[in-house]
């Protein structure tokens, strides 16, 4: 026996078929997790430990309160803190009461924060004790809500028996990043939870003996509907760290003899070009989840981790596409459709169409989608919601290609495309030449105004600790693998680049910086500057 059958023992299949069917909502889900072995460890975060059953009885107790302050079916619980075990505990609570849970950045300030707390429109904001002035002070001056420190004196009522959740009822609202104007709020229902839930299960194999660290914020699709409800699913052990941590990640695999992890382009990328004098190679990390094939090869070959999963989804349509678990995939591709465990066939559909028509295999267009996972509306704003269905298929934006086995290529964001001298260009593309550069950490390429008409390509850059690298070196390295087209002509070295709120580059704010042009190296002028002959 290999050793990933030893490790991987049950089936997706089987797994599912370890607990006896629930009735679609996230509580029975978790009852019917628990009664197998109420004394087993269900989620570990910095301050405590919860069993099954103690995770159960708090989050029914946490419902009593909320009731108490107005929680009702449909309304809104908001919650405002770094990662810990509260936002499993308030999703259970709010879920047992039909209300929607909201998590929100704790890292939003002022104006961001107020916006997305006066769209919620939240009954309850529940917060962390030391962002609570933060909170009420971005509260709409209209708002009628109560805002809770979080504590253990929220579970000082009986619990709440009763479960007014139902399967196709709102859930949970996640806000997308606000690329693009205001930050829009996914509805989702429990219904798709759930199903994120268990096709995460078939794309990293979940067992119920796993122990999954997240690291990624819970107010985000990946941690949330991956990482939380694909170990509800799988029965496993939950652990919770506050927000990613460089020097800490290997000590917290070992210390909590972590099995699988979700991750992000951005952290696997700080992992493999750190000096890390913590890494061992005796951790028990197997299998890690959105580690692109860029640096699945590096990150295999450094730190000894033999599964590495890749995927696609979005805020409003989670768990499209996945990389097989154990299996080849073409170099480039972002996997296939994604199987779930139920009977193995795709939760979604795709087309790629252009002008409104399918476009055939190897030509690129626009990815529609149409799943069971698809958000219910943006909250309140129906003119967005409408704009990004075509009938039951939602637009993604994305520029994809399919080959004639099934695997689909991303090619770049419709929004994403730099127009340089009657050419389209993929940031994206841009993005992951000059990133791979073993001395840049994250690189961003953007369209500027260009003498010549259309845009010029400018990249913002960090580089790794200690390493030394000039303009005329980056655009050397990217002549190697791109067009001459595609090479940069401006070069801008950043101490740090503005991320969005799920820890990717925020391109519009480089694009509204109209200093960063002049704070760049013009690299064609300096071209220019060293062939012109010199006068001595």
């Amino acid at each position: 026996m290999t050793a990933t059958a030893q490790h991987d023992r049950y089936t997706p299949e089987q797994v599912l078929a370890l607990y006896r069917r629930h009735n679609g909502t996230l509580n029975d889900l978790v009852a019917s997790r628990a009664e197998t072995d109420p004394d087993r460890t269900m989620l570990i975060d910095r301050e405590r430990t919860w069993t099954w059953a103690e995770g159960i009885s708090c989050a029914a107790r946490l419902a009593s309160c909320l009731r108490r302050h107005g929680v009702g079916p449909g309304q809104r619980v908001a919650l405002v803190a770094p990662n810990s075990g509260w936002h499993v505990l308030t999703l259970l609570a709010s879920a047992r009461l039909g209300a929607i849970l909201v998590p929100l950045n704790p890292d939003l300030r002022g104006g961001e924060l107020a916006y997305q707390l006066q769209k919620a429109d939240p009954v309850v904001v529940l917060t962390a004790v030391e962002l609570a002035g933060t909170v009420s002070a971005a509260m709409p001056e209209d708002s009628t809500a109560t805002v809770r420190p979080l504590g253990e004196e929220l579970l000082d009522a009986e619990p709440l028996t009763e479960d007014l959740g139902r399967p196709e009822a709102g859930a949970i609202i996640i806000f997308t990043s606000g690329t693009t104007g205001y930050p829009k709020g996914a509805v989702h229902s429990q219904r798709t939870l759930l199903l994120a839930g268990e096709s995460f299960v078939s794309r990293v194999r979940l067992q119920p003996d796993d122990r999954c660290l997240t690291i990624l914020p819970l107010f985000h699709i990946n941690s949330m509907f991956y990482s939380v409800t694909g170990a509800l699913t799988a029965g496993a052990t939950l652990i919770i760290e506050p927000k990613f941590s460089a020097s800490q990640f290997w000590s917290t695999v070992r210390e909590h003899r972590v099995t699988q992890t979700n991750m992000i382009e951005a952290v696997g990328a700080i992992l493999l070009k750190r000096a890390d004098s913590t890494f061992t190679p005796d951790h028990t990390l197997r299998k890690i989840y959105g580690i692109r094939q860029t640096l699945s090869g590096a990150f295999r070959e450094r730190f000894g981790v033999p599964h590495l999963v890749g995927g696609y989804g979005m805020t409003e349509i989670p768990g499209v596409l996945a990389t097989p678990y154990d299996q080849p995939t073409p170099q480039g591709s972002m996997g296939a459709l994604s199987p779930h465990p139920g009977n193995g066939a795709p939760l979604a559909e795709c087309r790629i169409v252009n002008d409104g028509q399918n476009v055939p295999d190897g030509e690129t267009g626009e990815l529609w989608v149409r799943t069971p996972t698809t958000m219910l509306e943006y909250f309140r704003d129906p003119e967005q919601t409408a704009a990004s269905f075509e009938g039951e298929w939602f637009r993604t934006g994305d520029l994809v290609r399919r080959d004639s086995d099934g695997w689909y290529y991303f090619v770049a964001r419709k929004k994403d495309i730099i127009r340089c001298r009657g050419e389209n260009i993929s940031g994206a593309e841009l993005d992951r030449v000059i990133a791979s550069h073993p001395d840049v950490v994250v690189a961003a390429a953007i369209g500027v105004p260009s003498d010549l008409g259309d845009e010029d390509i400018l990249v913002a850059l960090t580089v790794r600790e200690g390493a030394e690298l000039t303009a005329a070196e980056i655009t050397e390295y990217a002549r190697r693998s791109l067009a001459e087209i595609k090479v940069p002509r401006y070069v801008y070295f950043a101490e740090q680049l503005p991320l969005t709120p799920t820890g990717k580059v925020a391109k519009h704010e480089l694009k509204q910086d109209t200093s960063l042009v002049q704070a760049a190296t013009d690299t064609r002028a300096a071209a220019a500057a060293a062939a012109s002959p010199r006068n001595y």
